[in-house]
């Protein structure tokens, strides 16, 4: 980051040390200069005449957390939320950015579409020229990526016991890669139903079905029975939802390094 100041005085010198001043250069510290102008006496001590103007400019080195909040700071404040306040966390797992106040729907927007865009643009900039390597970054919003995460698990799992239901497949609304993989992730654990991603760049969404290697499926589903629907459990009273494995390896969609997958340098 550039800091810098212009300063004038009646010599260069002068103006160059006022300059110096102004931002805390100590000696022996480095700085770059220029001159804009330079003085000018006054014709016979009453004309004209003006005075020395130097512009000194220093490099601060900023690290990956306060390149982070310094950019959110100042799209938080070009949107006119400069009473959003940020709090950082920094661990083994990350940095996370926590930003509160009162004007918080602005900041998620339209089922998370600002918060989305805010966090993969604070990843570009944190990991932009990082010696440290890359650095996965979380923008969030009180509990909002929480409550989120719980809302598409429910979603993924009543598609994919519909989907076991009916025999059919359903397409579910564009989503980014990280909200993806939650889906595939709750459908995998149902046995019997199926999740895979269709579409290009901002259409691209989930698609849930019937697993045709289901041994239920195979052999015909609820709906290809003679009879018609069938409930799960044989026609003992209610029909019961589908298992849960457990154990089942969700796909890997998005993976763990970010909402958009690992920003490269």
């Amino acid at each position: 980051m550039i800091k810098e100041a212009i300063c004038e005085g009646n010599v260069v010198e002068e103006a160059l040390e006022n300059a110096k001043k102004q931002l805390g250069v100590a000696d022996g510290d480095e700085y770059e200069f220029e001159v804009l102008q330079r003085e000018e006496k006054k014709k016979f001590g009453l004309f004209g005449g003006r005075p020395a103007k130097v512009r000194v400019f220093i490099n601060i080195k900023e690290n990956a957390e306060e390149k982070g909040e310094t950019f959110l700071r100042n799209v938080l404040d070009k949107m006119q939320l400069s009473s959003i306040a940020i709090e950082k966390q920094v661990d083994e797992n990350g940095m996370t950015f926590n930003l509160s106040g009162e004007e918080e729907g602005c900041v998620i927007g339209r089922r998370g579409e600002t918060l989305d865009a805010l966090q993969y643009l604070t990843s570009l900039v944190v990991n932009h020229n990082n010696e440290d390597g890359y650095v996965k970054v979380t923008v969030n919003v009180g509990n909002y990526r929480d409550k989120r995460e719980k809302t598409l698990e429910i979603l993924g799992r009543k598609y994919a016991f519909k989907a076991i239901k009916t025999g059919k497949k359903s397409s579910l609304e564009p989503m980014n890669p990280y909200e993806r993989r939650i889906i595939h992730t709750a459908v995998q654990k149902v046995n019997g139903a199926i999740s895979w991603s269709e579409g290009e760049n901002l259409n691209r969404h989930v698609v849930i079905g019937p697993d045709p290697k289901s041994n239920r499926n195979r052999r015909g589903g609820y709906n290809n029975r003679k009879g018609g629907k069938r409930p799960y459990n044989g026609g003992r009273g209610k029909s019961s939802p589908a298992p849960v494995n457990p154990d089942r390896v969700p796909l890997n969609e998005g993976g763990e390094t970010g909402l958009y997958g690992r920003i490269d340098k």
